[in-house]
């Protein structure tokens, strides 16, 4: 197979993420996103708030990594934030999807994407911690715009939604303080995300 032969085995292999729903529903709380929508909405979140980035960082280099760290789903499926059975073998099925699926592409676009997505997995970067960010500020956003929708029909604890952004602030401590004051605060005050403890920001 040829270079272009694999790039778009690639391509349409990718295809599938249209299909992966998520538990996170779109703000009109008409439906569930799915993992392109998803990826979509970070990629153009990276363009417009690359600016509150605790660090500097490699815009396009984010974009693409936001772009890639869930094509794994198409093997391993998407994986709740608050499901524990679920996220004790996350780390197993993904990597194995992530063998398979970066390695139809070219050698050298196989290994761009999987360090990207390794980087992505590990955290360690600049642009690793602000993408994790974006990751973790988007469905909380969601679940506010859509009425807590996902929060309620799973019974949410606010324990478990710091649990989730434990790492948030690191990416960009503007983000998540806007986050937890616009998004989080107001559902905790509502009920619709359960208090089980009392937290402030620092």
């Amino acid at each position: 197979m040829d270079r272009l032969d694999s790039q778009f085995e690639f391509i349409r292999e990718i295809d599938g993420l249209k299909k992966i729903s998520r538990q996170t529903y779109l703000s009109d709380g008409s439906r569930k996103e799915n993992d392109t929508e998803h990826s979509w909405h970070l990629a153009l979140m990276a363009v417009l708030l690359s600016e509150y980035a605790n660090e500097n960082v490699d815009l396009l280099r984010v974009i693409t990594m936001v772009l890639v760290h869930d094509i794994v789903e198409l093997d391993a499926g998407d994986t709740y934030a608050y499901d524990d059975a679920g996220n004790a073998t996350k780390r197993e099925r993904e990597v194995a999807a992530a063998d398979r699926i970066f390695n139809i592409l070219p050698a050298d676009q196989a290994k761009y994407l999987r360090n990207l997505w390794d980087e992505f997995e590990e955290d360690s970067t600049p642009e690793a911690r602000f993408a994790h960010t974006l990751d973790h500020v988007q469905p909380v956003m969601l679940n506010d715009a859509s009425g807590a929708k996902a929060w309620k029909e799973h019974a949410i604890k606010l324990s478990q939604v710091l649990k989730r952004n434990s790492s948030t602030a690191k990416g960009s401590e503007k983000l998540w303080e806007y986050t937890y004051n616009n998004f989080i605060e107001p559902n905790v005050k509502t009920g619709s995300i359960e208090k089980d403890i009392d937290y402030k920001l620092k």
